[in-house]
Formats: structure tokens, C-alpha cells, sequence
């Protein structure tokens, strides 16, 4: 059985470093499906995923004082924001640099065959796997996919299916009423399987 998040997270909250690295290492697959879709083609073809999680539960380790706040949502938004801030500035870090991420030959990937499995059934939950696809090719399709998606569509979802966060607590994340936020949820949703579902075969005959 799963330990309560809750108390984890109150205990974290008052120091308690071993509860802290218990619920690093319960958010562990979200925070690598979160990387993965939020780094982009810039970060992902010079940075490896696995370092990027590794940096963000690092940090979060060298200040657990910053978390004061004992619950599960606040817990999730500190992980979540400290990946982001990490990938926005490797980001602006290769732009300001001039350097043509974009052309580089992309790195290995380090993940191994169990960690696809649980990043492919962490997108699973707002896409529409193939039955033909390897779990390798599927993720990247999933992936491509999503760097199609407006900012604020890739924001809602991941916000919604990665870090696990309820309408309410993605409205106040987002400056956007529950209403709003269902809606934009349910456009992101609908862009993204239009992106994914293959284009109807033209009719046969006239």
C-alpha cells in the first residue's frame, strides 16, 4: 500500500529528510514524463532527460527549507516549477549561445525499456496509443505531437495529466476560472488526437 502522501508531505515540511526523498521518489515517473514533454527539441537534442530530473531532485534536496507549505499540492507545484525554471534556462542558456540546437545530433537515449513503459502509460492518460507502434516509437510520436500544441495547451495538460493537479488548483496556476480551464482542457485534448489520428483515406471511386 502506498504510503499517505499527506503525512509524507507534513513531514518533509517540518525537515524530516527521509520523507522528502520518499515523495521525490513517488512523483519520480511524472517528473521524467514532465521533463521529457516540457524540454523541447532545443534542450532534448543537447541535455539528457535523466540529468535534468537528477538536477531538479538535487536542488530540492539542498533546500527542503523552502518547503513550507505541508500538502500534496504544494509539494507537486515546488517539484514541478523547479523542473521548468531548470528547462527554461538550459533553453535560453543554448539560444543566447547562437548554437543550432535544432541540427545537433541528438543524444542516446538513456531511459531504459522499464522507464518507456511508465512514461507511456503516463501519456496514455490525454492520447490515443497505437496498436502498431513499439513503446519507443510511440513515445516520440506522443512527443512530437505535443511540441505542436500551443504553449498554453501544452501547460493545461501537462498540469492536468502529468503533475496530477484538480481543475481548481490549475485555475489558480493558470489565473484562469474552473470553467476556463475545462474548456481549455478539452480543446488541448481534442488538438492533440486530431495531431495524432492519421488522416482519413480518400474515398474510393467517384
Amino acid at each position: 500500500m502506498d504510503e499517505d502522501v499527506g503525512k509524507l508531505a507534513e513531514l518533509a515540511a517540518r525537515g524530516d529528510r527521509a520523507a522528502l526523498n520518499r515523495l521525490l521518489e513517488r512523483y519520480l515517473p511524472e517528473l521524467r514524463a514532465f521533463v521529457r514533454l516540457r524540454a523541447g527539441a532545443v534542450v532534448r537534442a543537447r541535455e539528457s532527460n535523466s540529468d535534468i530530473v537528477q538536477s531538479t531532485c538535487r536542488e530540492v534536496l539542498q533546500h527542503m527549507e523552502r518547503f513550507q507549505f505541508p500538502s500534496e499540492a504544494a509539494f507537486k507545484q515546488w517539484l514541478y516549477t523547479t523542473a521548468l525554471r531548470k528547462i527554461i534556462n538550459r533553453k535560453d542558456y543554448y539560444l543566447a549561445q547562437k548554437r543550432d540546437a535544432l541540427r545537433e545530433v541528438p543524444l542516446a537515449p538513456s531511459s531504459t525499456s522499464d522507464d518507456e513503459q511508465r512514461l507511456m502509460d503516463c501519456y496514455r492518460s490525454f492520447s490515443s496509443p497505437s496498436r502498431h507502434a513499439m513503446v519507443k516509437e510511440e513515445l516520440e510520436r506522443v512527443e512530437r505531437a505535443f511540441e505542436q500544441l500551443p504553449e498554453e495547451y501544452r501547460e493545461v495538460i501537462t498540469l492536468a495529466h502529468v503533475v496530477g493537479l484538480s481543475r481548481a488548483e490549475i485555475a489558480e496556476h493558470m489565473g484562469k476560472s474552473e470553467g476556463n480551464v475545462r474548456v481549455l482542457l478539452h480543446r488541448a485534448l481534442a488538438k492533440m488526437s486530431a495531431i495524432l489520428s492519421p488522416p482519413a483515406p480518400p474515398p474510393v471511386g467517384g
